[in-house]
This record gives structure tokens, C-alpha cells and sequence, in this order.
């Protein structure tokens, strides 16, 4: 492949996606995982990103699931620090390891799957694999007349962290928004803590690779 044509093309799918949304920018752009086997190209494709800062198309670029050793090679190659790094956070999986470097290198800490549907949306899942049901949320849950999703973003905000919850439902989004009327003590927070089993429900980024996760995307 001529060398000259691969900018252009790391470009193509931010471009896309602006047809697609209609939109001349947009106030973040994420590199959604690192690629370990290929990291001389994921770092490439960030510094096709930070054109986009320059020219205006992004106020904010940033990345999603990066190791703490990944964020700090990506720095070390290019000029802009990433304002965020999203990734599988909720109370049954904190990564207090990976929120160090985060503080320290100004990196908003970005949950995914904050209410930990990543365990249990699989069909036939047993539920009580997620922190919604765990005794902990459910009892602040009643304690503070809210639902366990309502408490367990609460104690994202508590936390500092950006939380984005899905649905599609739109009594479930207006839902989500209704936590801000109550806190949760301190000792309510490290209780919600506490409840972290250091296991990820979603796949480990460090083991994806274009071999055994192939994606075809769509940039039309």
C-alpha cells in the first residue's frame, strides 16, 4: 500500500461518521480500543485524531480502553494528553489501579457499562451476576426511595467519574437523570466500593487483535 494514502485513510471513518450524524464536529472523539498487536497503528490513528482538533471537527479527543502502560506509550508518542478514557467501570469492577494514573495525568475517568449490564445482558444471564441486585445497592436503594440504578450512578457522580448509561426507553433515560436530588455518605460510597470482584465482564482489550476480533465498519 503506498504509505502516502494511509493518513487519508485513518481519516475515513471520522468523516463518516459526521455524514452520518449530520453534524460539521463534535464535542469529543473517541479511539474506541487500543490494538496491542498493531499499537504503531492505533498511535497513527491518534494523530490522525489530533488533526481534528486543530481543524475544528473535535473540541475533545480521548480513547476507550486503554491500560494504564497503553496511555502512557500513547503519550509518550504524540502531543495531546487524552481528556478521556472510557472504560468498563461499575461497582462490581472499580479499577482503582487503572483511576491512579488517570488522576495524575488529568484523564477524565469515562464508565461504560456503569450500571453493570456488561455482566448479565446476555440472554438467559443470571441477573444477580450485576450490582443492581447485590444487598448493598438495593437496601440504599430503599433507604433513599430510588431505584439500584438511580443509587449505583449516584455513587459514579460521588466518585468523579462520567457516567453514560443506554437505554432506549425514554421513562428509563428520564430515570437516569433523577439522582441528583440526593448523596450518599461517605461511608455508603466505600460500602459501594467495596463490593469490586476485580473481574471485567467485558473483553479484555488487551486480547483483541484484528485476527480474533475482525470488524468490518461501514464508512459510507
Amino acid at each position: 500500500m503506498d504509505q502516502r494514502l494511509r493518513p487519508r485513510r485513518r481519516k475515513v471513518g471520522f468523516e463518516a461518521s459526521l455524514r452520518r450524524l449530520g453534524l460539521d464536529h463534535v464535542d469529543l472523539y473517541l479511539l474506541h480500543q487500543p490494538v496491542p498487536t498493531h499499537f504503531e497503528d492505533t498511535i497513527a490513528a491518534y494523530k490522525a485524531a489530533e488533526t481534528f482538533l486543530v481543524d475544528g471537527r473535535a473540541r475533545a479527543i480521548g480513547v476507550s480502553n486503554f491500560s494504564a502502560e497503553r496511555l502512557r506509550t500513547l503519550i509518550d508518542a504524540t502531543d495531546v494528553v487524552p481528556a478521556v478514557n472510557q472504560v468498563e467501570l461499575h461497582p462490581y469492577f472499580t479499577q482503582p489501579a487503572l483511576r491512579e494514573p488517570h488522576a495524575e495525568l488529568g484523564i477524565v475517568t469515562q464508565a461504560w457499562s456503569p450500571l453493570g449490564g456488561v455482566l448479565v445482558y446476555v440472554p438467559g444471564a443470571d441477573e444477580s451476576r450485576g450490582p443492581l441486585t447485590d444487598p448493598v445497592i438495593t437496601d440504599l436503594a430503599a433507604k433513599y426511595g430510588k431505584t439500584p440504578a438511580q443509587v449505583v450512578l449516584r455513587w459514579h457522580i460521588e466518585r468523579g467519574f462520567c457516567a453514560i448509561p443506554k437505554s432506549v426507553e425514554p421513562h428509563r433515560i428520564a430515570e437516569n437523570f433523577d439522582v441528583f436530588d440526593f448523596t450518599l455518605t461517605a461511608e455508603e460510597v466505600a460500602a459501594s466500593d467495596a463490593l469490586d470482584k476485580g473481574v471485567r465482564g467485558g473483553p479484555d482489550p488487551e486480547q483483541l487483535s484484528p485476527e480474533t476480533y475482525p470488524k468490518v465498519v461501514d464508512n459510507s
